[in-house]
C-alpha cells in the first residue's frame, strides 16, 4: 500500500542532526527576516522622533567634551603625540560606543522577541545579529561628527584611514561574542541583564577611551591588551591619526586572539543554549 507522499513523489527523510548541519544555510535562507527585524529596530529608534536622531549626535559629542575636560585639562594627561586631545578621545570613543551599543542591544534582544521565538522556527542568531544595524547607523552619525572635529582642529588623515573599516569590523566582532553569550544567559537567568550596564560603565574607564594606552607601564601593556578593546581602540586611532598613534604590535596580536576566542565562545554558547529557548521563554 503506497502513501500519499509516495504517490506524489515527495519523500520525507528524518535524519538525526540534519537541522544542526543546515543551521548556517538557514541563516542565509532567512535573510529577509533579518532585514525585517533590523528595519523594525531602526524604525523604532528614529521614526517620528526628534530626540532619537539628536541623541546620536549629542551623546558622543558630550562624552567627548567631558572626557577632554576631565582627562585632558583637569588630570593633565598627555595626548597621543601631535594629536589634539579631543580628536584622540573621539578616536577611542567611537569604537567603544559601537561595542557598547551592540553588547547592550543584542544581549536583551532574545527576551525582547520572546513572542516571535516561541511561535515559529528560524535560526535564533538572526535576532541578536539584527541589532547590529542600528548600532552601525549610530556609528556612522558619530563618524560624521569625528570628521567635523578633525576639520575643526586641522587634522588631515593619511593613507592609514583606508584601514578604518578593518577596525570597525574588529569592534563588531569583539562585541558579538560577549553579546551572544549574554543574550543566551539572560534567557536562563533574567536578572543577569542588570549586570550588562555595570560592565559597560566599568569598561569605558578600563579601556583607553579617555587616555592613550601608551600611558600604561611597559611591563603591563601586554597584560592590558587582554582587554580586546585596547587593540581595537589603538588600531582605530592609528587609522585616523596615523603615525602619531603607533600600534603596540604584541598587544594588538593578543587582542586579536582574544577577539577570535570570544567570538567562537559566544557563538558556541548561544548555539548550545538556543535549543532550550522555547522552553525557557
Amino acid at each position: 500500500m503506497t502513501t500519499a507522499a509516495e504517490q506524489s513523489g515527495v519523500v520525507l527523510v528524518l535524519e538525526a542532526g540534519r537541522a544542526d548541519r543546515q543551521y548556517w544555510r538557514d541563516l542565509w535562507r532567512y535573510r529577509e527576516l533579518f532585514l525585517i527585524l533590523a528595519w523594525r529596530d531602526v524604525s523604532v529608534r528614529y521614526k517620528q522622533t526628534l530626540i532619537g536622531i539628536a541623541w546620536a549626535f549629542v551623546r558622543p559629542f558630550m562624552t567627548m567634551v567631558v572626557f577632554t575636560l576631565v582627562f585632558g585639562h583637569l588630570a593633565k594627561l598627555p595626548s597621543t603625540a601631535g594629536a589634539p586631545y579631543a580628536v584622540m578621545v573621539f578616536g577611542g570613543l567611537l569604537p567603544w560606543t559601537l561595542f557598547a551599543s551592540v553588547l547592550g542591544d543584542a544581549s536583551a534582544s532574545v527576551i525582547a522577541n520572546a513572542n516571535l521565538i516561541g511561535k515559529i522556527y528560524f535560526p535564533r542568531l538572526i535576532v541578536p545579529l539584527s541589532t547590529i544595524v542600528v548600532a552601525l547607523i549610530d556609528f556612522l552619525i558619530s563618524l560624521a561628527i569625528l570628521a567635523g572635529v578633525m576639520l575643526w582642529y586641522g587634522v588631515v588623515p593619511d593613507w592609514h584611514i583606508l584601514l578604518l573599516p578593518v577596525f570597525v569590523v574588529l569592534a563588531l566582532l569583539a562585541s558579538v561574542g560577549p553579546a551572544l553569550w549574554a543574550a543566551a544567559i539572560i534567557v536562563k537567568y533574567r536578572d543577569f541583564r542588570f549586570v550588562i550596564p555595570f560592565v559597560l560603565q566599568f569598561g569605558i574607564y578600563a579601556s583607553p577611551v579617555g587616555f592613550s594606552s601608551a600611558l600604561i607601564p611597559e611591563r603591563l601593556r601586554l597584560l592590558y591588551n587582554l582587554n580586546p578593546m585596547v587593540g581595537v581602540i589603538d588600531g582605530f586611532r592609528w587609522s585616523i591619526i596615523g603615525g602619531h598613534s603607533p600600534i603596540y604590535l604584541p598587544g594588538f596580536a593578543l587582542s586579536l586572539l582574544v577577539v577570535a576566542l570570544l567570538t567562537w565562545w559566544g557563538i558556541a554558547s548561544f548555539r548550545r543554549i538556543e535549543r532550550s529557548f522555547a522552553d525557557l521563554i
